[in-house]
Order: C-alpha cells, then structure tokens, then sequence
C-alpha cells in the first residue's frame, strides 16, 4: 500500500508520549521525516529515535512557553530542511485550579504554551507553505474549548482560542493552498489515565455514547487524515474525537 506521506517533512510538538508520540510513530510508518519536540528529559526521544531510525527522525529540545526556544526551534528548522509540509501542534500543558485560586503566572504559562506557541509557530512555519503553495496545519485542541470545564478555565481558554485561530488561519491560507485544521480529544487512556482506579475511569466514560476513551492512536489516524491526501478540500474544521461526548 502506497505510504500516505512519502516524502513529507512533518513537524510534531510534544512527540515523546501519549497522542504526540502516536502522531510521529504514524507519521513515520507514513514515510515521513518527522521533526518532533520534546521538552524535559531526552531519555524517551532517544529510545523513540533508536526504534525508528534517524533517518526519519529528529528530536529538538523545545520549551513552548518560550519564544526565545520556539524561535531557536524554527532557526534549526529553516537550517536543516528547505522545506515543510505538515505542521503539528501539539504540545501543551494544565495548570488547573478554580479561578479564584488560579494565579496570573498559572494563567499565563498555560495561554503561552497552549495558544502563543501555536500562533508563533505556524506564523514562522507557513513562510515556506506559502512558498511551496501548499501545505497543512494541524491544531491538537480539546472537547473543554467547545463545552469547558470547572477548575480549568486557563485551559479551556487555551482551546477555545485554537479553534478561533484555526478557522482565522484557514481563511487567511486557502488561497495558498495551506488547510488549517484542528483535532479536539475527549477522554485519552494514556500512561495518567491507566493510573485512575475502576471508580475514577467510569466515572469519566460514564457519560461518553461509546462507553470508552480514546487511544492515542485514534486521534493519531484523524490528524493523518488532515496531513494526507484524503482531506484536500477539507479546511477551519474541529474534529471532534470524543466517542459522541460533546453531542
């Protein structure tokens, strides 16, 4: 079977675990060269590196809370490849908290990372997309920045803004030919989620149509969709990927 992204130089935010790291693992299996991030320990990039080669894969520190990195990140990119078909936003972080116990500084750092760093990255990354007239742009958002959710209003902030800025890009890019859309996850299992007890885990699917919560690699085959092909006339959609939650 033809790979969907032969050829492809991707980049993906937050590569080293969870939807992050099915996102490379997919993209690569894909015949992509995928430039991912990652930000804290570099144990898990260089085992992800080592199982699937060097030649379709890089790692690069990256602190999305900081435009010094984002921009040190976009420098090594413009350096290393001419350029880029698939931009991946993805990294992101929760600093929750009810609001009258929430921090300007907790605010702040969950807006940056969350929000800002998409803004930054996909304004320096759809130079060579606009150049190219052609290229794709893809937003991990959440069901919270649709519905939100009490204790996190920095984070449901966060994504409700992604998906203000994906629809604003899509218009600003379609006659470039660039597609900007977003993927909003409900509940994910992932290493956190494994660590809740019976009780806690259906307490949380209790209220999803399907009974269950997402693997990481379900919201992986949805962000391949937007990066191939397959969605070449599909832009400044949000894609919910929620087993039916947020109906």
């Amino acid at each position: 079977m033809e790979q969907r992204l032969a050829g492809k130089i991707c980049i993906v935010t937050g590569g080293t675990r969870g939807i992050g790291e099915a996102i490379v693992r997919l993209f690569v299996a894909e015949g992509a060269k995928v430039y991912a991030t990652y930000n804290g320990s570099i144990e898990r990039a260089n085992q992800l590196v080592a199982e699937l080669g060097d030649a379709h894969l890089h790692f690069s520190q990256l602190n999305t809370s900081s435009s010094e990195s984002i921009k040190a990140f976009v420098d090594f990119i413009n350096a290393e490849t001419q350029r880029v078909d698939v931009l991946v936003n993805n990294a992101g972080m929760t600093k929750d908290n009810l609001l009258m116990r929430m921090t300007e500084d907790d605010w702040d750092l969950v807006l940056d990372t969350n929000l800002k760093s998409v803004f930054l990255l996909s304004k320096a990354f759809s130079r060579p997309m606009m150049s190219q007239r052609k290229g794709r742009i893809i937003n991990i958002g959440s069901i919270v920045g649709s519905t939100g959710n009490a204790g996190q209003a920095n984070y449901a902030a966060s994504k409700a803004g992604l998906i203000g800025l994906t629809k604003s890009l899509a218009k600003e890019f379609a006659s470039r030919n660039i597609l900007v859309n977003c993927v909003s996850p409900g509940y994910v299992i992932t290493d956190m989620t494994e660590k809740l007890t019976d009780e806690q885990r259906a307490s949380f699917t209790g209220n999803i149509p399907l009974k269950r919560g997402a693997s990481p690699e379900e919201v992986a085959k949805v962000c391949l969709f937007f990066a191939s092909e397959d969605s070449s006339y599909v832009t400044g959609q949000n894609i919910f990927v929620d087993g039916g939650l947020a109906m």
